[in-house]
């Protein structure tokens, strides 16, 4: 499992060329159904457009589509995909919807209008590092909690929750791999007798 970089939520920009309105809407999606349920919700919102053309760049199998939506063949659609390409990022998608002005861009123009729309949203949005982590749940008896703490924040550990009942509970989250040592220096603090669960690995920013 490997980090990558992708977007937190969504990120809008808006340029006008010629009197024509360029709305680019960034997301995060990390799916297919996740990628056309945004462009359906961009689509409801903006009904009366002439055009909503997307492109999507997934992770899962260097996944990509696009979408012209009634422009001239690559003039929209494709430079949009061009942009995410060359962003650094992935697991999004970018629907730039198009009000038209009266006046003909022609094929560069629009090239133009659509690669400027599209870099614009993703300046606007927030980018984060996804990483591979787990979850950690440590059972510890009272008198080892702060000693336990402090081992947690040296692993670089975050501290999801703390339950205090007959014992001290810890959720944590960590990076993959960072965990090992973790529970070895915690098994030495308990001398043998720790009460720990483990999640599989999951993707999440950290």
């Amino acid at each position: 499992m490997e980090s990558y970089t992708t977007i937190e939520g969504v990120a809008r920009a808006t340029i006008v060329e010629k009197k024509s309105e360029f709305i680019a809407s960034a997301s995060f999606a990390d799916s297919e159904e996740a990628a056309l349920r945004f462009l359906e919700s961009v689509r409801s919102e903006h009904r009366t457009a002439n055009h909503n053309v997307y492109a999507y760049l997934l992770r899962q199998d260097s996944r990509t589509r696009y979408s012209d939506d009634g422009e001239p063949q690559k003039t929209a659609g494709l430079p949009v995909l061009v942009v995410l390409r060359h962003s650094g990022l992935t697991d999004l998608i970018v629907v730039v919807t198009r009000y038209f002005g009266g006046t003909l861009l022609g094929t560069g123009g629009l090239v133009r209008a659509y690669t400027g729309a599209a870099q614009a949203a993703l300046e606007q949005a927030h980018r984060v590092t996804v990483q591979p982590c787990v979850d950690l749940r440590i059972l510890l008896p009272y008198p080892l909690y702060e000693q336990a703490a402090r081992l947690a924040a040296a692993a670089g550990a975050k501290v999801r929750n703390t339950l205090f009942t007959d014992k001290v509970t810890l959720e944590l989250t960590l990076l993959d791999g960072s965990q090992q040592q973790l529970l070895h220096s915690l098994r030495e603090l308990c001398r043998g007798k720790l009460e720990a669960e483990e999640s599989d690995p999951y993707y999440a920013p950290f």
